[in-house]
Order: C-alpha cells, then structure tokens, then sequence
C-alpha cells in the first residue's frame, strides 16, 4: 500500500469494535464513518481488530461496506472480508482448557461456560446459566462433551459472584501458565491459546499490508486491547475505557458514544 500523505501521520487505523467503534446501540456513526473514510483517503488502511470471532463480527463489517483484513478472535483469526476467507485462524488446545478450567474451578468454584468453535461459521455454545453479553446468536448446550466435540477459538467462563475482574485475576493466577486470560467488558472473561492476545493478529495482518508498528495508531477500551496498544506506535483510550488500558494509554479521547475515534483522526487529519 502508498504511504500516508503528509497531512495524516499513519498509514494504520486499528479500531476494538464493542465500546469503541460501536456506539451502545452497535451502530458506528455517520462522523466516524466520515473520519475513517477521510483517514483512508489521506492513505491509511482502516483494520478492525476484535474480541469477536469472525461470525460475530461478520454482520458489523458488511454494515461498514469493509472489504480489508479483519482481525477477530482476539487475535486467533485473520480474516479477509473482501474475499470472505481466513487467512489464519488459532486454535485452542482442549486438553489444556479443560486442565486451565479444573484449576480455576478448584480455586473460585463452578464457573458459567461458553464457547467459540472455530471457522467462519462458528457458532457460540452457551452453557447453563451463562448471560451472553448483548443479542449475539449463540446455541445453548446441556452436555458438557459438546463443548469439546470441535475445535475451538476460545472459552468463555463467568461465575455467579465474582466481577469480571476478580475472576480474570483468579484465572490468570490458578491457570495463566496453561490459556492466555482476558478480560474484554464486564462479563465477558476468555480463555485463549496460551501467548495469543489482539497484538499477534494485528502485526501478522500489518506485515500482510506492508505497515511497521511505529506507522500504527490503535484505539480501544479494555484490558484485552494493552497487547495491541504496545505493539503499536500510540495506543488511543476512550473515555469510558477500563483504568487498566487508560493507565497505558498515550492519550485519552472522548467516549464510544461521543465519536472519540473521530475526535483524534479530525485532529490528525488537520
């Protein structure tokens, strides 16, 4: 791809879809499609860069007519929208989740489960007794071995008491050196491929664009997105965003709901 022109200074968007791109509502409004679209005429590339895999994530790009490289899954998958394929996916080792599981378990007590399989089409599997965040598609299962009958992106745990943030340091103290644990919004706590996090996917999609981490400008809201903001050259927090992402943050922009994202690239673009 061209290099930026001189009148904005990256040649890489990275936007978090949920409380970033998204306002509440799951639109993205017409200011920051209009700043993005400016941004990417100055000669960026816009790459969406989620917790979501690519099933989830799917509905938002076809809304924005994205037709460039998504990555989804945390970082297990990227995704190719124009072509509609995967370009990579990574995938959870189910010996050692359900070994990260029975540890964290043994620690907090039962835990609400839910599950992303891999591909695509991928559904959700949602355990008895787990709140799926929003109105995402999800199939509920009864049998624990279903859970594990397919290759998957990632576990999803809640548990009946326990914050999200008590249960994400409960998990990465018991069972951190066996899955990757992210906290992604209240309610939401992931068990991923141990070492994976949003940075692996984004410098594999970056080195597919020809784009260097210091070209890079990312923006996000919570914990799960640190990786990405040190991976790249300035790392933008919302407002509403998590303590621990805006304590890394190099600066802080309005909220989700108030166009943040396009507050900065205005800026920039002068």
């Amino acid at each position: 791809m061209s290099g930026a022109s001189s009148s904005f200074p990256y040649r890489l968007v990275a936007t978090d879809l949920d409380g970033t791109l998204l306002r509440d509502d799951h639109s993205v409004s017409a200011r920051t499609r209009e700043a993005l679209a400016a941004a990417t005429a100055a000669g960026a590339a816009h790459i969406v860069v989620t917790g979501r895999a690519v099933p989830w994530t799917r509905p938002i790009l076809e809304d924005l007519g994205y037709q460039g490289l998504a990555v989804c899954g945390q970082g297990a998958q990227v995704y190719d929208a124009g072509a509609g394929r995967l370009l990579t996916s990574v995938t959870l080792d189910r010996q050692l989740a359900g070994v990260a599981l029975a540890k964290i378990e043994a620690e907090v007590g039962p835990l609400h489960l839910a599950a992303s399989r891999d591909g695509l089409d991928g559904e959700v599997l949602v355990g008895p007794g787990y709140d799926v965040v929003g109105k995402l598609p999800a199939t509920p299962f009864t049998d624990a071995s279903d859970l594990w009958a397919a290759p998957l992106n990632k576990l999803y745990i809640q548990h009946p008491e326990l914050t999200s943030d008590e249960l994400a340091a409960a998990a990465e103290r018991t069972a951190g050196g066996f899955v990757t644990v992210v906290m992604a919004g209240e309610g939401i706590v992931e068990l991923l491929p141990l070492g994976l996090s949003k940075a692996t996917g984004l410098s594999l999609a970056a080195r597919r664009l020809g784009v260097k981490a210091a070209e890079t400008i990312a923006f996000g809201d919570m914990p799960n997105d640190i990786p990405m903001f040190a991976w790249s050259g300035h790392g933008v927090a919302m407002a509403n965003a998590h303590r621990e992402l805006r304590a890394v943050a190099d600066e802080v922009t309005a909220s989700n709901e108030d166009d943040g994202i396009a507050v900065v690239l205005e800026r920039l673009l002068g």
